[in-house]
């Protein structure tokens, strides 16, 4: 069984085993952690490398994972940022005390700040652990068999769930989602080709040398932007095991220089099976018990890790290549210049952007007086072109213009590339 089945089934959770998934079988964000030394492997192609990573049947193993982020926000605290606006708003910081962090995908916005440590265990698709070290405390996701457990050590505070019934998705045991559509997952050889070639317009894929993390040698696979001036990545690297083809680290590399924008990768691994008792949870004397119809899930929950960066879906390093999310909303405004019930997406690849047209009748814009006007200029600058004038909210990665009359612009572009799709389709 493959591991990618395995990831897909723990991202339909929404827990922080999701982190797994990044590190184990896709693309994701999060500076270089400490490489050992280059070692001599045999020289293989992008096209093998890949058909590597598809075949690879590992299903168990446990370790360290290292995550680090620098989006180049204020304080780099994305969740201090948002609790700033609501506070400003009079809306609060987001529910009813530490009930409001229950749903565990919240937690996966701790991954977007600065550096993280987790302990994260798996064994098969039927049992995962990962822990989120912290000093306030601990935060433990556990699936076990069905049953799904998320403690969080410093509240005291327990959320158990069964977890969903999978066995009606047969169909994905064969077939794996790439920007072609479902190919046949028995065919690495194949899936490497249509992949590559449905990247051949968008991306450069090639093999840029060998490293040695977490004790094992490695290939690095390199993507590369192609055809994308106004793109904010320089490239995504993924660190490959040289022997069983899964991915160890991958790191999104910026077109601005500097440290990367982001990386995740295991400090240390080993590809032995857990010990049963791993997976066995039993809540701590005093923990309050928290079951699903008391969390709303769609309220409370900060979704997935590119729910919280939107305009991630689009960049074929970042959604098409990894394949572990589901269809976008709005699905049927992929295509460049469509509408969809979203929005419109202007350009393709990597220069994709998202355009949600504003309400005529509504008043349009961000606010520019009182408290909410103060934070709206401490973390926001003002643009102006043919479309008018605007605000745009900047990160490394990704950037939002909001004109005034209420359109956004949002994708992993540059300033000056959102105002030129503004100044075109205002």
């Amino acid at each position: 069984m493959s591991t990618t089945r395995a990831s897909s089934k723990a991202a339909r959770y929404a827990v922080p085993v999701a982190v797994i998934t990044v590190a184990v079988a896709s693309v994701g964000l999060v500076p270089a952690l400490a490489d050992n030394g280059d070692p001599k492997l045999p020289k293989i192609t992008a096209e093998e490398l890949v058909a590597k990573v598809a075949e690879s049947d590992v299903e168990q193993f446990s370790g360290t994972v290292k995550t680090r982020t620098s989006l180049g926000l204020p304080g780099e605290n994305l969740q201090g940022l948002f609790q700033d606006f609501a506070g400003a708003a009079g809306a609060g910081a987001g529910g009813s005390g530490a009930d409001a962090d229950l749903d565990p995908s919240a937690r996966l916005a701790a991954l977007f700040q600065g550096e993280n440590t987790l302990k994260v265990a798996v064994d098969g698709e039927d049992r995962q652990r990962a822990t989120l070290v912290s000093d306030a405390g601990d935060y433990t996701f556990v699936h076990n068999q069905g049953t799904v457990w998320a403690y969080d050590a410093a509240a005291k505070t327990a959320f158990r769930a069964t977890a969903p019934d999978e066995d009606a998705d047969e169909d994905a045991d064969a077939d794996t989602r790439t920007p072609g559509g479902s190919i046949d997952k028995t065919n690495p050889q194949q899936a490497a080709k249509e992949l590559l070639d449905a990247l051949e317009d968008t991306t450069t894929v090639s093999v840029d040398g060998t490293t040695r993390l977490a004790g094992r040698d490695a290939y690095q696979l390199a993507l590369k932007p192609k055809n994308a001036p106004d793109s904010t990545v320089d490239s995504v690297r993924i660190a490959v095991d040289a022997k069983n083809g899964m991915p160890l680290k991958v790191s999104l590399e910026s077109r601005d220089g500097g440290k990367p924008i982001g990386e995740i990768g295991f400090t240390s691994v080993d590809f032995g099976k857990p010990a049963a008792s791993t997976f066995d949870f039993a809540p701590p004397k005093g923990t309050k018990i928290v079951k699903p119809e008391d969390v709303d899930m769609e309220k409370d929950g900060n979704g997935s890790a590119h729910d919280a960066l939107p305009g991630l879906d689009a960049i074929p390093g970042l959604g098409d290549l990894a394949g572990i999310h589901g269809d976008a909303e709005g699905a049927e405004g992929t295509e460049d210049g469509k509408d969809g019930k979203d929005g419109k997406v202007i350009g393709e690849g990597w220069n994709s952007i998202l355009m949600i047209k504003g309400d005529a009748d509504a008043e349009g814009g961000l606010p520019e007086d009182g408290q909410v006007g103060d934070l709206v200029d401490a973390y926001t600058k003002k643009v102006k072109g043919d479309f008018g004038t605007g605000r745009v909210f900047s990160t490394r990665l990704v950037n939002t213009l909001i004109t005034d009359d209420g359109t956004v612009y949002v994708g992993a572009v540059t300033k000056d590339g959102l105002i030129k799709a503004a100044n075109a389709n205002h």
